[in-house]
């Protein structure tokens, strides 16, 4: 091949690199990494009998996690989140702050989020925003001796606690970074608006807004 035709051939290698590390339509975003969920609580106080004040607070989490992105066109995506199941500590707040925890919970929030992405399909860097739907499941509540001695409960009847599952909105700020190769680096961050009622064995209620906010990082492939 002589110099001419190499010097030709330049543009179009370009051109075809440029279209492998594009998120433009039908592309396919894969990413792994961590999320740390940090709730925002709220916390109403536990019903009668109770000692007046009784509240809780909720500690954050992090876990492996991970995602797939699906380009409707060059700028709109629907994604949908992944991860291992997150493990909260409930601990004494109000008029108990300082008793320690007082139990833990398991959540898996399933989020289905349609996003903006700003920007060429081939930019290196593409902010995008999101807006969509999140299943707050709770589950494997478990509850300490020290909220059963709060609660009125016995070392022979312990008192137990679940955790009511929600639905809620959640929106989303992020950002994808070319990497080379069809690569890319994804930071994300999401606040989900989300309220709900623990319920113990001994019928009393507690209710408050969680309002959970969550960082994610990831690493990923486009296909």
């Amino acid at each position: 091949m002589n110099n001419t035709a190499k010097l030709l051939l330049i543009p179009a290698l370009l051109a075809c690199a440029g279209l492998a590390q594009a998120q433009t339509a039908g592309s396919i975003l894969v990413r792994a990494g961590a999320t740390t969920i940090t709730p925002n609580v709220s916390s109403g106080d536990l019903t009668p009998p109770s000692l007046v004040g009784t509240k809780s607070s909720i500690g954050s989490s992090t876990r492996l996690s991970g995602g797939i992105t699906y380009m409707v066109d060059d700028n709109i995506a629907l994604d949908l989140p992944v991860a291992i199941p997150f493990e909260h500590d409930i601990s004494g707040d109000g008029a108990i702050l300082g008793v320690g925890k007082i139990g833990t919970v398991k959540a898996l929030p399933a989020t289905l989020v349609a996003q903006w992405r700003f920007f060429e399909p081939t930019a290196t860097f593409r902010p995008y925003v999101g807006a969509g739907l999140t299943y707050a499941a709770f589950f494997g509540a478990r509850s300490t001796s020290t909220l059963t001695a709060i609660s009125g409960g016995t070392p022979s009847n312990p008192t137990t606690l679940s955790v009511e599952s929600k639905w809620a909105a959640t929106v989303q700020l992020g950002a994808t970074a070319q990497l080379g190769g069809g690569w890319f680096l994804d930071a994300n961050y999401t606040y989900t608006p989300l309220s709900t009622r623990t319920t113990l064995s001994t019928g009393q209620t507690l209710d408050a807004k969680l309002d959970p906010s969550s960082f994610s990082l990831a690493v990923g492939m486009k296909f």
